[in-house]
């Protein structure tokens, strides 16, 4: 049986999964590679093509305020209001893949990068450029990371995560899950965003658990 872990349903466009970003961040300090992590994309509004309107931006960034509100992190509406901004999570969807090929653990660390510079720094994270800058701040090599960004088998994988998003029956974001448990279910942790007190409690009581059973 398969040893447990979490499965952690997220975008990087996602405003509540960038209030969620310092949990995660908890959850692994707390259990390392003891508990791993297991991303997948989940495709909250790829494939945009109509730039945002006006009403549109501002409705966004109040939703934001009660991410800030419940959070405390930072929110920088730069990007949002940059001329012709198009909504499209999939560009940085794609680039979270793309790390996650050559480190699953710092495919979870670039996510966070792109959801503090999209939301914090009010940077444009449908940018090839900047998705390549992002990465190469972590040791990838920028120029790899761009010729791959477009590629077919790229793009495929990304909307693969889609799918088993969609056929876990997910319906929002940040959503984490753990499992096996000794009948090899999975329960879900939280849908939608929690503290991360809250969050590690229940983490503990199913670890306990868990233990227990073996």
């Amino acid at each position: 049986m398969a040893e447990p872990h979490l499965i952690y349903f997220a975008d990087p466009m996602c405003s509540w999964c960038y209030g969620f970003s310092p949990v995660i961040a908890e959850i692994r300090r707390a259990y390392g590679r003891a508990l791993p992590i297991k991303l997948i994309l989940g495709g909250l509004r790829p494939g945009t093509t109509e730039p945002m309107s006006q009403k549109a931006r501002d409705e966004l960034a109040g939703h934001w305020t009660h991410v800030q509100e419940a959070t405390g992190l930072p929110f920088n509406r730069a990007a949002i209001d940059g001329e012709g901004f198009l909504y499209d999570t999939d560009p940085g969807a794609r680039a979270v893949v793309r790390v996650r090929r050559e480190d699953p653990e710092l495919a979870l660390t670039y996510l966070g990068r792109l959801q503090a510079a999209f939301y914090g720094e009010g940077l444009d994270i449908t940018r090839p450029e900047i998705l390549a800058d992002l990465a190469a701040e972590f040791g990838i090599d920028r120029e790899a990371f761009l010729a791959d960004l477009d590629s077919r088998d790229l793009k495929q994988e990304t909307w693969g995560d889609y799918g088993t998003s969609q056929r876990a029956g997910v319906t929002g974001f940040p959503t984490l899950v753990a499992g096996p448990n000794q009948d090899g279910a999975y329960g879900v942790v939280t849908r939608g965003f929690a503290p991360g007190d809250q969050v590690l409690a229940v983490l503990n009581q199913w670890i306990e658990g868990a233990v227990a059973q073996h």
